[in-house]
């Protein structure tokens, strides 16, 4: 019998979207953790058309069918997909007309944002609008996004919220002072010389391109990209791992359980996720022998070849991301994962993309450089950019005012010209 708290929920969705040409097929509870580490649970409903036959086996959804995530907690929808773009909902949400402004106060009913303060058109198709995550116009990282599609009859086919949209109150408030022009030195670091593939020609080509950086408004200090993308907090560790014996015994990876069972009263209660408590010093130390141990048994040559980046937790598992010590020119650089056991403090597998980045041994090697890094950088320095930015820093948790140095063209090392990094 289904709990009567998921029951209401259902009953919600059923008339919120009107379900009732529709039969709850599939539905389940999941969790995760946001970047302020909370733990957000998701009750997860597949409905399926009265009209469509699905066969038994068929674990796919027929077109027409309806999936719908709703927070527990805030009763607030996540995303809402009719398969396929069809739509079988009598009573359901239907526009008078594809009028933006009413699309934009709908959004905001459901959500409790406000547009032009918390989010704000970023691309608008026929039946189909995409909105970005702001703080009072200014762009947020890691950024979130709000997605709506509608049919030709105006009726909704697709609504999807993903991100934070976070409270003034964990906004650091500070006046913009950055300009390209007084960061100019650190804008000139970010210019790095970089092989890039092209899979049309089968070839590498080198090429000066900048590599994305956020510039704090404060003290001028640099926040690596790659920390925003991954939007989760983590522990640095940033150690060259050594060692030297190697061990003769091979590692024996373990299957990895993706999804875990979540209850009905964790739920409702808002149990902490395992995922959202902090690396304990214990579980820091001997992640760092696991790793170490590790690799002397999978990469027994690789002594202080390796940097353990940082730990994490993901998914039940304490996960160790490792990067190499000596990078090559190439645009996609070498990334080994560990994923450990917490509660034997073991390394039960591991992902190395070793395998995709050997597509690029085929490619024709880059031509010879012709041309310096500063001569590069003169060719192109009046075509950065330096834009606003609102970004996390797990450290302070709060906002912190940046400016993104970015720049949508390098220089070809072996002729010297200017190139759109998008045609590479």
């Amino acid at each position: 019998m289904m709990d009567r708290r998921i029951t209401e929920l259902v009953n919600l969705t059923k008339v919120k979207f009107g379900l009732d040409n529709y039969y709850l097929e599939r539905h389940g509870l999941s969790r995760n953790v946001n970047i302020f580490n909370e733990t957000i649970y998701t009750l997860s409903m597949e409905w399926f058309p009265n009209a469509v036959t699905v066969p038994e086996d068929d674990d796919s959804n027929p077109e027409g069918a309806a999936v719908i995530d709703i927070n527990v907690n805030t009763r607030k929808f996540e995303s809402v997909i009719f398969t396929m773009g069809k739509t079988y909902a009598t009573n359901g949400v239907t526009f008078a007309t594809s009028d933006r402004n009413d699309i934009i106060k709908w959004i905001e009913q459901e959500t409790g944002l406000t547009y032009g303060k918390q989010f704000q058109l970023y691309k608008e198709e026929e039946e189909r609008l995409l909105f970005n995550e702001c703080m009072d116009g200014t762009a947020v990282s890691p950024s979130g996004s709000i997605e709506i599609k509608l049919d030709k009859e105006d009726r909704l086919t697709l609504f999807s919220v993903f991100g934070q949209f976070p409270s003034k109150e964990i906004v650091k408030d500070e006046e913009y002072t950055l300009s390209i022009e007084n960061v100019e030195h650190l804008a000139k670091e970010q210019l790095k010389l970089v092989e890039f593939p092209s899979f049309d020609k089968e070839k590498l080509f080198p090429v000066y391109a900048v590599e994305e950086v956020y510039v704090t408004n404060e003290n001028k200090s640099i926040i690596p990209f790659e920390f925003i993308v991954d939007v989760r907090s983590y522990l640095k560790i940033d150690e060259v791992i050594s060692w030297d014996e190697p061990i003769n015994t091979p590692f024996k990876r373990k299957e990895i359980k993706c999804l875990e069972e979540v209850t009905v009263d964790q739920a409702f209660t808002s149990e902490p996720s395992p995922d959202s408590f902090p690396i304990t010093k214990e579980e820091k130390e001997k992640s760092q022998l696991t790793v170490q141990e590790m690799l002397r048994k999978e990469y027994p040559e690789d002594t202080g070849q390796w940097i353990l980046k940082t730990l994490h937790r993901e998914k039940g598992y304490i996960h160790a991301i490792l990067r190499m010590s000596k990078q090559d020119s190439h645009v996609f650089q070498r990334k080994l994962v560990i994923m450990i056991d917490p509660k034997t403090l073991q390394a039960v597998n591991y992902m190395d993309n070793k395998p995709m980045l050997e597509i690029f041994d085929e490619f024709m090697p880059a031509e010879e450089v012709t041309i310096t890094r500063e001569a590069a950088y003169e060719k192109i320095k009046d075509r950065f950019e330096m834009e606003p930015y609102y970004v996390y820093d797990f450290e302070s948790k709060q906002y912190v005012l940046c400016g993104k140095i970015d720049c949508e063209y390098g220089v070809n090392g072996s002729n010297e010209e200017i190139v759109a990094l998008d045609d590479l």
